[in-house]
């Protein structure tokens, strides 16, 4: 029986200490059988990645997966490697699953009879165990099954709704307990009327964290439960019943030995002897013997030069010694020491050289011993790769690094020249390095020598959150400097400095903010936030805050717009998009956000579908349409500045240049863009979140802003590297981690009716990289606000598209180049460290999926500038070819 999430301190409790009251009284029955001895609990340490599929792997093959299996979860394939089910299978056993149908993904073809149901439907937490439960009486009373495995998963959906202290999770106990019951009451009237034995194994795969999630390798999320029901073995307390440890890998060799199976093959794990107590004392050395045989075999086949004497597989029968030795040197002369002296120790008790107590005492110590060694060693084997393939894509990663950073160079080059030709009055201090372009250096570096230490990857979030808001206290320097040291300023370039100076205190105060949020990170998570003291005030404080962010969106979003000065009706349009999606997602959040603990309704379902194909629409039909629309000749005499005009540049620029409709489409789809995603994250957002996302985009357009005022005092890549910093500092801030528990598994399955594990993949990546993907979204309005500085007058149009998009494109995929390399490298250096797979590995997931981010984000970026550009200048052909017809 496993129920899916369960952590053991919930049934065990924690630190010698029993459950909470509350849980003990949600489960009666069980706590019974742990009292009067007739249950013994383990706390079965899960290794991390902490999600099903892996875990239940290891709990029927005794093998440690690896955190590519986080992605196989959500799309399972079938388990090749031998496994306690295909052993029952082989001899001839029926069995039956009910539950999670990752079972038969793994195990297609295995079950006699099966119902397996959906996973990812977190939102399910009753009909999902009806599912199972309406079976059981009619499973209990056959007799045509050697194995019935149950699966329930209300209890894991329950922890992703509301936590571990929701509501719902001592019902869902209870419900749990009854199931117990009915099991237990039919093994007892089994064992009555002499119909056979049966064992109950109840099990979780992974534990959860105080906010439900889990991923991870907190002690939280990999405090698993193993409950041994109907072994007949007596334990003397309530203690003794509770206080116990094991490995989840334990169960595979434990389960194969007592029903007389092979063990399998790849198994890793130790037999846990405490199961075998009711069992003669050579029944247990016997089971010792085989567990050590395989990790021996195991021990062999992974290290080719590991020999212990060509042992035969009946042990060392003919040997008349029982001497052991001490164990030192190498790790493969202890392994086989510590086999031998085990190997030895049995053969004298077997001889019965040494009186019985004291001999099998020690032979089964010293089986321990070599079954514990060996297992450690086996586990830190699991990261061992040929390092001449690592090597060769760490060789690639670096070249590709290199391509990147030489493209940027060019690019410097290239705008410092056009700079000298084509704007002769620029300042001359514009021709050296300055702080900013330093600190930005300076901070990719830091980032790539901070992955060497597993503290500031669990807190990387403290680097972001710094180096973000240092970084605009440089800029505020800078433009102060501008505005006190040079006296030729005219007076409507000293407001300028000085509407910029107030935009970087806006983004210094909004990032403090986001800062304070979420107590991010994972050691300091308890640590009062915002987000904490607001969720105290209970729900209608967050919904509160939840409507006055969305409707801030709403206007900053027409507030965004009302700077656009070309063509009014475009505006009108675009702008009741806006609004009506805007009213969409409130009167989504308000009215279904708040059933927190239902299943989707139907109405609901379809409202988020209707959202996401409004959503869409409205998005690629202004992408496509935008180009065609807006008007070959403007005119912008006497125009006010705003967001995309600057008074800094001049009136012939203005009238002449060719930019000016790529500059207006580009501003209207870049809006679009950043309006519509988040929106969708309004949805998709947990309810607390939805002020952080008000925040974000209000440092968006007040990056936009500063922009367009600065002129061209600041680099281009140093803004754009700006609006990266901002990205992943709202990363952060939006309550994400290095771990894995944080991803939010609930908005994943908004709006879908039926699973998919493409559409859910999809909602679950963009929720995890909503301001990243801000960010480069935000390079749309970017290249707008700033393509009248960067372009000369009279460029031509094959060095349009490379000017206006090479830095925009560039800088992001540079600077995720030489991370992706850097943690590379560091991971290849860490593939033996004790945290590799606890913080390093779940890191480097991170780091990947922020890869396809990044690309995916660039992506979008570079399409919409081309066909902008493509569209634009099959307009302008076609007019100037009429204009000629008509002379």
């Amino acid at each position: 029986m496993v129920i899916d999430g369960l952590p053991a301190e919930f049934v065990l409790g924690k630190d010698g200490k029993p459950p909470r009251k509350a849980f003990m009284e949600a489960m009666p029955y069980t706590q019974s059988l742990l009292a009067n001895g007739m249950a013994i609990g383990y706390h079965a340490k899960a290794a991390p990645p902490t999600v099903t599929m892996p875990r239940l792997k290891a709990m029927v093959s005794g093998a440690v997966g690896g955190f590519l299996d986080v992605a196989f979860n959500f799309n399972t394939q079938a388990l090749l490697d031998d496994n306690l089910l295909g052993q029952f299978f082989s001899i001839g056993w029926k069995m039956v699953m009910l539950g999670d149908e990752t079972w038969l993904k793994l195990f297609p073809g295995l079950f006699t009879r099966q119902d397996g149901v959906g996973s990812f439907f977190v939102k399910d937490t009753v009909q999902v165990d009806q599912n199972v439960s309406r079976h059981l009486g009619d499973e209990l009373s056959r007799d045509d099954w050697n194995l019935l495995i149950l699966h329930y998963l209300g209890l894991d959906h329950v922890g992703h709704i509301g936590g571990r202290n929701s509501v719902l999770m001592a019902p869902k106990l209870l419900e749990m307990d009854q199931i117990v019951k009915i099991i237990h009451t039919s093994i007892i009237q089994m064992q009555e009327s002499d119909q056979g034995n049966m064992l109950l194994l109840v099990v979780s795969d992974h534990g959860m964290t105080e906010s439900g999630n889990h991923g991870g390798s907190s002690s939280e999320e990999t405090d698993s439960l193993a409950l041994f029901i109907g072994l007949r073995n007596h334990v003397s307390d309530y203690a003794s019943a509770t206080r116990n440890t094991a490995h989840q890998v334990d169960i595979a060799p434990t389960l194969a030995l007592l029903f007389g199976v092979p063990i399998p093959k790849n198994n890793i794990g130790v037999l846990i002897s405490e199961t075998f107590d009711s069992l003669k004392d050579d029944h247990r050395l016997r089971a010792l013997e085989l567990n050590s045989w395989q990790l021996l075999r195991l021990l062999q086949a992974q290290s080719l030069g590991l020999s212990c004497g060509n042992i035969p597989c009946n042990g060392l029968n003919d040997s008349k010694t029982s001497g052991t030795v001490e164990c030192n040197g190498s790790s493969k002369k202890m392994l086989c020491c510590l086999y031998m002296n085990a190997a030895v120790l049995h053969n004298s008790w077997k001889s019965e050289q040494v009186s019985e107590g004291e001999a099998y005492r020690s032979t089964v110590a010293a089986y321990h011993k070599f079954l514990k060694t060996a297992s450690e060693w086996l586990s830190g084997r699991a990261t061992d790769k040929s390092v001449n393939v690592l090597a060769s894509g760490v060789a690639a990663m670096l070249l590709s690094c290199l391509i990147f950073l030489s493209l940027i160079l060019h690019m410097c080059r290239e705008v410092k020249q056009e700079k000298k030709q084509h704007l002769s009055n620029l300042d001359s201090h514009s021709q050296f390095w300055h702080l900013e372009e330093t600190f930005v250096l300076g901070v990719i570096f830091i980032l790539a020598i901070s992955m060497t230490s597993s503290s500031m990857v669990e807190e990387e979030h403290y680097i972001w959150h710094f180096m973000t808001s240092t970084l605009y206290l440089l800029l505020l320097r800078k433009t102060a400097q501008f505005l006190l040291a040079d006296s030729r300023l005219f007076k409507g370039q000293s407001i300028n400095l000085k509407v910029q100076m107030s935009f970087v205190f806006v983004l210094l105060i909004s990032g403090r903010i986001l800062r304070g949020w979420h107590q991010g990170g994972v050691n300091w998570t308890y640590l009062p936030d915002i987000s904490k003291w607001l969720e105290q005030g209970g729900n209608d404080v967050v919904k509160a805050v939840q409507l006055v962010s969305g409707v801030m969106v709403i206007f900053v979003s027409l507030y965004a717009l009302s700077f656009f000065g070309s063509k009014k009706m475009i505006v009108q349009m675009v702008g009741i998009n806006f609004s009506i999606v805007g009213l969409l997602v409130l009167q989504y959040v308000m009215k279904y956000q708040d059933n927190t603990f239902a299943p989707s309704s139907d109405v609901s379902t379809l409202l988020a579908q209707i959202i996401y194909a409004i959503l869409g629409s409205a998005t690629v039909g202004t992408v496509i349409v935008i180009p065609w629309l807006i008007p070959l000749h403007l005119s912008y005499m006497g125009s006010s500045h705003n967001i995309y005009l600057s008074t800094l540049v001049p009136k012939d620029v203005k009238k002449m240049s060719p930019l000016m409709e790529m500059r207006d489409s580009l501003y209207v789809i870049g809006w679009s863009y950043i309006v519509c995603w988040c929106f969708l994250q309004l949805m998709l957002q947990q309810p607390i979140n939805s002020m952080p996302i008000l925040l974000l985009l209000v440092q968006i357009i007040t990056t936009m802003l500063y922009s367009s005022y600065g002129g061209l005092h600041l680099e281009e890549w140093v803004e754009v590297s700006a609006l990266c910093f901002l990205g992943m500092a709202g990363h952060f801030a939006l309550g994400n981690s290095n771990t894995l528990a944080t991803i939010d598994v609930a908005g994943a399955f908004i709006g879908i009716s039926s699973h998919s594990t493409l559409l859910s993949g999809i909602l679950m990546f963009s929720i995890t990289y909503a301001s990243p993907m801000l960010a480069l979204l935000s390079m749309v309005v970017y290249i707008s606000v700033k393509s009248y500085l960067v372009v000369p007058q009279n460029v031509g149009s094959e060095h349009l598209l490379k000017t206006m998009l090479g830095f925009p494109c560039l800088v992001p995929l540079g600077i995720n180049s030489i991370l992706l390399t850097a943690y590379t490298t560091v991971l290849l250096l860490m593939r033996n460290h004790l945290f590799v797979w606890s913080v390093f590995s779940p890191k480097y997931l991170y780091v990947c999926a922020t890869t396809v981010c990044i690309y995916v984000g660039v992506a979008v970026v570079a399409a919409t500038g081309m066909y902008t550009y493509l569209v634009l200048t099959m307009r302008k052909r076609n007019q100037v070819s009429i204009i000629n017809d008509a002379r």
